[in-house]
């Protein structure tokens, strides 16, 4: 039976034609799963302050050395004390930077006296090395103001983040590039400095 035949009589005229919208829908997916791709924002790890639990992995887990986690102060949220729970030991008999007094077993933390009765306290992050004993301090004794985070001008991003495989809490997740910080109270960007914008 010729085409012509085939195509008077109907039906395999219509399973050509089905065959042909069937293939221009398919490539109509494709191409437009292609341009969704394409607009897929790059995402880098990041730890939620809301689910960490501080236990020292952070600092040892990180391919880096020193790791790439720090320790970020939300200053909206501190109540400048003079008994700091992140600065100072538990159970200090003077509230004074000597070093024995400090919590911070590298000295990353800076105190300084504003006005009776505040202090304020900075996070000098070349000295931090994630382990979270300050913010486990603050959580018990404080506002809950500090909190690690995943620095981005150092992390390397790897594709299985080390520290991520580790967590016991479950704290890492991946955050879209554009906004890489989750700093604690509310999800925002901010630069390496603490600075939020």
């Amino acid at each position: 039976m010729s085409t012509d035949a085939h195509d008077k009589a109907g039906w395999p005229g219509a399973v050509r034609n089905a065959f042909r919208v069937a293939a221009v829908l398919a490539l109509g997916a494709v191409t437009g799963l292609c341009a969704v791709r394409g607009q897929v924002q790059p995402a880098v790890w990041q730890l939620d302050p809301q689910l960490c639990i501080q236990c020292g992995r952070c600092a040892t887990e990180c391919v880096l050395a020193p790791s790439a986690v720090k320790c970020v102060h939300a200053f909206d949220l501190c109540g400048y004390c003079d008994l700091c729970g992140g600065y100072l030991q538990p159970q200090v008999t003077e509230f004074t930077t000597a070093a024995e007094h400090q919590l911070c077993p590298t000295g990353a933390i800076v105190r300084r006296f504003v006005e009776e009765p505040y202090f304020e306290y900075t996070i000098i992050e070349e000295l931090c090395v994630g382990c979270g004993r300050c913010v486990k301090g603050c959580n018990a004794f404080g506002n809950s103001s500090l909190h690690l985070q995943v620095r981005h001008d150092r992390c390397v991003n790897c594709n299985e983040c080390a520290i991520a495989r580790r967590c016991p809490a479950k704290a890492y997740r991946r955050v879209p590039a554009g906004r890489p910080y989750l700093i604690k109270g509310r999800e925002t960007t901010a630069e390496p400095d603490g600075q939020t914008r």
